[in-house]
């Protein structure tokens, strides 16, 4: 039972106690991808599809959360979550893609959030359209720059704004759900349960398939307090912030999704304008509706912008610590913030900015690639954990509990590898076209130290693999054969 003096952050200690934990992880999980939901599964499927897609994205996600405390009881060494469980368990060139990969994926989810403001924005003012005019763009660099140098000031002050707009931006979403939940109609769910008319052909599978970065993408954080575990003040807290942010969340998702389907056809849903939430809202109440979300939009896209920048930094700062990237990204300022890892990371979601002006769909794309680079990383996590509950490496004396764990660990395996094959070719293609060229950072970090580029021969394979689909990527969009 947690005494009251470890319910807040001391500033003497510098320690996130479990409530600052829980709302680092909700925080992060709650950004742009909620306001979205009612027109991305009005697309994909009617009622019934979503509660089977919210059913396996669910239960899925929770494995894999369950996943990250038991990990975290268990290995409280591996302070750098995602990443230092891949190179635990799979060695040095794995775990610098996990590294890699979930570095750029929350770099490119920043951009997701950036476009979002804009577009919403671009409702009241035309100026900023879809999110990726020049105006727009021109934006959102000031923008980034100017969270760039608050972070500098340090983490615990990051982590207290945090909190804050966490709380602050609960309160639409819950208005929403609120007003929904009054005028429901279950004849007019009862008429969108199989998709209502004009719902495109398409199997069930296919429906659901269909739905599946979208819930990735609005779970990720989920290993937020896991990423913060040198932080925690204790550490049994960051496996309980992990499971009860994704409490929280879960039911906030579920929610948003199915409650418009009792007030409206689905095809009506399925061709409102993002943000959808805002839309449907308006549909209900009238124009302040719009109003009320969009607002509620900024705040919350904000405060996971400054959440995942965070993240970003933070793992770009502990690889560098621990030998698995360049030297200089280990380096703090006088706040012991990783300033050359925030550096970094703000030149990358500046590129990515500015890509989207030649975007058709700047969001969707943003939000598919995101949910992508994150998969390979979570895969080595549930991975790690099935070779870790199987080795019985401290379990000695705890049959139940190792059973209790493998039978997590091997959903949670399952549910990820599932993942990659629902991403489909493209966006798997597309991952490669950055997992190769990064590759780069890992032979200066190799050069560093010394070493020799690969020190086994299936690290090699994994490195032609990911030069062949590059290859392929640059080939496919130069020709046309994907489109952004």
């Amino acid at each position: 039972m947690t005494d009251a003096s470890s319910n807040t952050t001391s500033s003497g200690s510098g320690k996130l106690a479990l409530p600052v934990l829980t709302a680092m992880v909700v925080g992060s999980m709650i950004g742009s991808g909620i306001f979205s939901l009612p027109r991305t599964f009005g697309i994909a499927t009617g009622p019934f599809g979503a509660i089977l897609a919210w059913t396996i994205a669910g239960g899925g996600m929770f494995t894999l959360a369950r996943v990250f405390q038991f990990l975290a009881q268990r290995k409280p060494d591996l302070d750098a979550g995602v990443y230092a469980y891949a190179k635990e368990g799979f060695g040095d060139y794995p775990g610098y893609l996990s590294a890699f990969g979930y570095w750029m994926g929350s770099c490119i989810g920043n951009v997701s959030y950036w476009v979002l403001i804009k577009s919403t924005l671009g409702a009241f003012f035309p100026v900023f359209g879809d999110g990726n005019t020049i105006a727009a763009i021109l934006v959102a660099s000031i923008g980034i720059w100017t969270f760039h140098f608050v972070i500098l000031r340090g983490v615990q002050q990051a982590a207290f704004i945090n909190t804050v707009v966490t709380i602050a931006k609960i309160v639409p979403i819950l208005t929403f759900i609120l007003i929904m939940a009054l005028i429901f109609s279950f004849d007019m769910f009862s008429e969108n349960f199989w998709g209502g008319e004009n719902m495109a052909q398409a199997t069930l599978f296919q429906q659901v398939r269909a739905t599946m970065l979208v819930t990735v993408f609005v779970f990720l954080g989920i290993e937020g307090a896991s990423v913060y575990s040198r932080y925690a003040r204790r550490r049994e807290d960051v496996g309980r912030a992990t499971i009860f942010g994704f409490g929280a969340v879960i039911c906030l998702l579920v929610l948003v999704t199915l409650l418009p389907y009792g007030a409206m056809p689905r095809a009506e849903i399925a061709g409102m304008r993002q943000p959808s939430m805002a839309a449907v809202l308006e549909a209900v109440v009238g124009p302040w509706g719009t109003i009320f979300i969009s607002v509620g939009l900024l705040v919350s896209v904000l405060g996971a912008y400054l959440a995942w920048f965070l993240i970003c930094a933070e793992v770009l700062s502990i690889a560098a610590k621990t030998d698995d990237m360049p030297r200089i990204f280990a380096r703090e300022n006088a706040n012991k913030v990783p300033a050359n890892a925030l550096w970094a990371t703000n030149i990358v979601v500046q590129l990515f900015i500015v890509s989207t002006y030649w975007s058709q769909d700047a969001f969707t794309l943003m939000l598919n690639l995101t949910s992508v680079m994150s998969l390979i990383p979570f895969f080595l996590v549930a991975a790690y954990a099935v070779l870790l509950v199987r080795s019985g490496e401290s379990y000695a004396g705890e049959p139940q509990e190792r059973r209790r764990d493998m039978i997590f660990a091997s959903i949670a395996l399952v549910y990820t590898a599932f993942l990659l094959f629902a991403a489909g070719l493209e966006y798997m293609v597309l991952s490669a076209v950055l997992y190769g060229p990064g590759t780069a950072l890992y032979f200066w970090t190799r050069s560093e130290q010394g070493k020799p580029l690969f020190s086994r021969p299936v690290d090699w394979l994994i490195f032609l693999l990911a030069v062949i689909g590059c290859i392929y990527g640059i080939w496919a969009l130069a020709s046309g054969a994907i489109i952004l």
